[in-house]
């Protein structure tokens, strides 16, 4: 059994969906690893991680239009509104969907399906630097 931690950041533009898949893949590379599961975690709580087609962008243009239709910047009861209208709306979304995902690897390759890929999901309006390490466990 062998553990190979890997740091990695992406500095995103604002709100969507960036595809992480190729970095968590170079990262297994980089372990030398055949068989396990690799843990990717987020260190924030205003974006999360989600699996998600990503063959058509408008998948993901219509999981985020519905997720600004869930939890609107203007609802009127937030009381945590220092850093601007789309701060509590962040971490309520952060909390609807995952900061972690934990993805099998076999031969030296993800097992996503056909059509999945990883996404880190910036949901504040302003560019961001977000860490996350990605742990890489053998079997």
């Amino acid at each position: 059994m062998g553990v190979f931690k890997k740091d990695w950041g992406i500095r995103t533009e604002g709100k969507g969906t960036y595809e992480i898949t190729d970095a968590v893949s170079e990262g297994l590379s980089e372990a030398g690893f055949s068989d396990g599961l690799v843990s990717i975690f987020v260190k924030h709580t205003s974006c999360s991680l989600v699996l998600m087609e990503n063959a058509d962008p408008t998948a993901r243009v219509d999981l985020e239009r519905f997720m600004e239709d869930l939890v609107p910047e203007d609802y009127p009861h937030f009381v945590h509104t220092l850093e601007g209208p789309d701060d509590m709306p962040s971490h309520i979304k952060m909390a609807l969907t995952r900061t972690s995902e934990n993805i099998p690897f076999s031969d030296g390759r993800l097992q996503l399906g056909t059509w999945q890929g990883l996404f880190l999901w910036e949901h504040r309006n302003a560019p961001h630097a977000r860490n996350l390490i990605f742990t890489y466990l053998a079997a």
